[in-house]
């Protein structure tokens, strides 16, 4: 008998590897799991095993037949009343006794009667209580179903004056949603949605975060109108918000700049602690916020990264701030990343105070900032523009104190208040997961206050406050509007950027969450494209194009998120980078398992393997990276992707023989005795043979002789005898030319 693997037997027998395990392990065989091999003696035993249950249920079934044949209480019960047979008795004895006989038979009728109505009245409430079992059930699914839309109709209004309604084309978006993610809700190819863009005179990437009144114009090219999806909860809490009892908050401040224009720098100065020293290269690799309190008001400021591939989160960072400090180095004026803080600022309608920076440099040229600045449309107040200049030095102090008080009185201009006697409300600046404590999630109060024990709700997931902690990790009960706080108590990691507000109940937190994650379930099954006709080629030509498969952990959610666009926008048409999988946490050995099975590397941002996860490695043999600095990771995915290009092929000439005259030998074919006029002729070279400047056939030298020996190579000047593979169709005066393939790398 063959042996088997055991989940085969399980499958032979029609029941699941689990069960096949144990039943094994209950007939005394030692099995590890469901792929242990099964010998001869345990597929007898098996066998044997599953014989006896057969029998027994035989057994069983003959048994509960031979019962129901001896008295079935169903026929029993179903039996016509009986008849009674008995002996007319005479006289006055003869009528009692027929008086009798017609009272006990209407009496067993009647209880005959009051059973088959008792039956009908007992199938009647089941038919009953499954009807309302049933209609529960639709009334529960009908609140469960949230992706169900009701269809949007249009009136249109027909030339004899009837009014028609037709269905409107709408399609439902986010803002800050991706080119591609919006290519995919229309139904267009990313790249027929970035042509369509350049038509508009705007240069997008696939990639790129498009605001809502970019989607709106795009969509509107194709006849599409478009629906900002809200988020649930965010709509009740907005239609419940007090506006009595409105007080003054601290302004929620953005700096904002090139890299190494002195940005942390300033705030450390203002904070007077030293934040770069905890950023790897002494760059700003995640989003933070920090309150500043002085004498005359509180100050929040949100410090974001500068570099470019951090665009996805300058865009957050100026989201949701009052103010944008645009800090620009008086060295080295205005860069292209100060230009795209400038654009943000201005998307999100903020104002912009400008802190020129590095005053105290030999090089420092403020005019020339503020000119190259004028040029972008920011005029200082001197030269009758509507935005603050300060001149600053992070390192000496100066101005440091004149650039807070124009921040508290640009903030008194715009009257910022809130009441904080509601539920608190929020935006999520930064998470991240803690083995000791859990999910940290950074948020800013934009109005209302948070307590510890408020149930609340950020993204996708739900809980308690269990411990609030403020900038310098110091715990506090309370959080007011316009003060950052550090959350912990909630069930998962949410993205940057996710609305964040307390409720008034955890069953409320609860319901929220889960109503939220079945539309995000619903909307990454509706992007998933279906095989249609008209994109089946399309998908068949995607096959060509090489994946680089790679898993993502970081420390923080904002990092992971920025990290996987910087890689995804490496790809091209030929070589893509296909991040599988990202998430918050130390890299596990589930995620070795993933990329095992992937064929997938593993990045680490700030996070490291447990010892579990690197053994595994180890043994499948498993690619972990590990970085603190994005530009490394960069670097190093684009000379990965540039290994799976294919290499240009280029053609090389090696030598050049004129045919003086052709031999015929049996059994090998023509001889083609030449003259070699440039170059070497090698034995094995592939060959071209021209005649009247015209290739016409290419193949293989397949020998090559002088005289009557076998050469290896002949260089020019001398003769020789070739023989072209396959080819006996060769003339006096033909060229023989030999060329070769060189492969050159190539590069992104």
């Amino acid at each position: 008998m063959a042996k088997k693997r055991l989940y085969e037997v399980a499958k032979e027998y029609n029941i699941s590897s689990e069960a096949i395990v144990k039943l094994v392990r209950d007939l005394g065989f030692d099995v590890k799991s469901h792929m242990s091999t099964a010998d001869d003696d345990m597929l007898t035993a098996i066998s044997s095993k599953f014989s006896e249950e057969k029998e027994t249920v035989k057994q069983e079934i003959s048994r509960k037949k031979k019962i129901l044949k001896v008295e079935d209480p169903v026929v029993v019960e179903e039996k016509a009343p009986e008849v009674f047979e008995f002996e007319e008795p005479a006289g006055t004895e003869k009528i009692v006794s027929k008086a009798k006989i017609i009272e006990r038979t209407a009496r067993q009728a009647a209880e005959l009667r009051k059973k088959k109505k008792e039956r009908r009245k007992k199938k009647r409430h089941e038919e009953i209580k499954t009807a309302e079992v049933r209609a529960a059930f639709r009334k529960t699914m009908a609140k469960l179903d949230l992706g169900k839309r009701m269809k949007k109709y249009k009136r249109k209004e027909k030339p004899d004056g009837t009014i028609v309604e037709e269905e409107a084309n709408v399609i439902q978006v986010t803002e800050f949603m991706s080119l591609a993610e919006l290519a995919a809700s229309i139904g267009v190819k990313p790249a027929d949605l970035i042509a369509k863009c350049m038509e508009l005179g705007m240069m997008v990437t696939i990639n790129q975060r498009l605001d809502m009144d970019t989607i709106a114009t795009l969509s509107l090219e194709y006849g599409l109108e478009v629906e900002e999806v809200k988020e649930i909860g965010v709509e009740e809490e907005d239609e419940a918000t007090d506006k009595e009892g409105l007080q003054p908050r601290a302004p929620i401040v953005t700096i904002m700049g090139h890299v190494d224009h002195g940005k942390t720098s300033l705030l450390d100065y203002i904070r007077k602690s030293n934040v770069a020293a905890g950023e790897a290269g002494l760059i700003t690799q995640h989003i933070g916020a920090y309150q500043v309190k002085l004498s005359t008001g509180n100050i929040t400021f949100l410090d974001t990264p500068g570099h470019e591939a951090f665009t996805a989160m300058r865009a957050r960072g100026a989201h949701i701030t009052d103010i944008v400090v645009l800090v620009v180095a008086a060295d080295d004026g205005v860069m292209p990343q100060t230009l795209e803080a400038i654009d943000h600022a201005r998307a999100a309608g903020d104002p912009i105070i400008v802190a020129i920076n590095k005053m105290d440099k030999p090089g420092a040229k403020p005019e020339a900032v503020k000119q190259q600045l004028a040029g972008r449309g920011l005029l200082q107040e001197e030269w009758g523009g509507k935005n603050i200049f300060v001149e600053v030095s992070a390192k000496t102090g100066m101005g440091i104190e004149k650039l807070k008080e124009m921040i508290l009185l640009q903030a008194e201009m715009l009257e910022l208040k809130s009441n904080p006697d509601q539920l608190a409300r929020g935006t999520v600046v930064e998470a991240k997961l803690d083995r000791g404590r859990g999910v940290i999630t950074t948020v800013i109060i934009e109005r209302g206050t948070l307590r510890v024990g408020d149930p609340v709700v950020a993204g996708n997931y739900s809980g308690r406050v269990r411990a609030l902690l403020n900038d310098r990790s110091e715990k506090v009960d309370e959080v007011l509007p316009g003060e950052p706080v550090q959350v912990i108590g909630l069930a998962g990691v949410p993205q940057a950027g996710d609305s964040f507000l307390a409720v008034g109940s955890e069953a409320e937190a609860r319901e929220i969450s889960s109503k939220r994650m079945q539309i995000r379930r619903e909307q990454d099954f509706r992007q998933l494209k279906r095989v249609t006709l008209a994109n089946l080629y399309d998908q068949i030509k995607e096959g060509e194009v090489k994946d680089l498969h790679i898993i993502i952990k970081g420390d923080v959610d904002g990092s992971v998120q920025v990290l996987r666009d910087t890689l995804e926008k490496i790809s091209t048409s030929e070589v893509r980078v296909n991040v599988i999988h990202y998430g918050v946490g130390g890299i596990s050995e589930s995620d070795v398992l993933l990329a095992a099975a992937s064929n997938a590397i593993i990045i680490g941002f700030h996070v490291r393997p447990d010892s579990r996860a690197r053994e595994l490695a180890a043994k499948e043999k498993i690619d972990i990276r590990l970085y603190t600095i994005i530009y490394e990771v960069e670097n190093d995915i684009r000379k990965a992707l540039e290994g799976l290009l294919e290499p240009d092929k280029e053609e090389r000439i090696t030598g050049l023989a004129e045919v003086k005259n052709t031999f015929r030998v049996p059994k090998i074919g023509v001889i083609a005795g030449s003259y070699v006029q440039t170059g070497m002729i090698h034995k094995g070279d592939m060959a071209r043979v021209i005649r009247d400047h015209v290739g016409i056939y290419t193949s293989a030298i397949s020998s090559l002789r002088r005289f009557k020996d076998d050469a290896r190579e002949v260089p020019a000047g001398m003769e020789c005898g070739i023989k072209v593979e396959n080819f006996d169709d060769i003339k006096e005066g033909d060229l023989i030319e030999t060329y070769e393939i060189i492969e050159i790398a190539r590069k992104l």
